[in-house]
């Protein structure tokens, strides 16, 4: 069982997010949107007010949307980061830099 420990907004509904194992994924949400729950999650404005829910260990919405850690780690891509440059910089900084 994976855990959620950090998430970071990308671009369009892409998402940046690192599980408890210290592995980096890039997640794309845009094809897994469909249902009720999901619905306003397309509104770009309101994808973006995800925020990282310590209690569950997912990302969730005040509409009460979430996604297992489990699904999300299974459909991200691995994104490598030499530990020095995590450390030196972080995430936030590499990612402008690359996007």
């Amino acid at each position: 069982m994976h855990f959620v420990r950090n998430a970071s907004y990308i671009s369009e509904y892409k998402l940046l997010i690192t599980f408890e194992d210290k592995t980096v994924k890039l997640i794309d949400l845009k094809s897994h949107l469909d249902g009720r729950i999901f619905e306003p999650l397309k509104n770009i404005n309101y994808f973006k007010t995800f925020r990282v829910d310590p209690e569950i260990d997912t990302i969730v919405w005040e509409n009460g949307a979430d996604f297992s850690p489990d699904f999300l780690y299974e459909i991200g891509i691995d994104f490598n980061i030499s530990e020095d440059m995590k450390n030196e910089k972080g995430i936030e900084y590499i990612l402008k830099s690359i996007f």
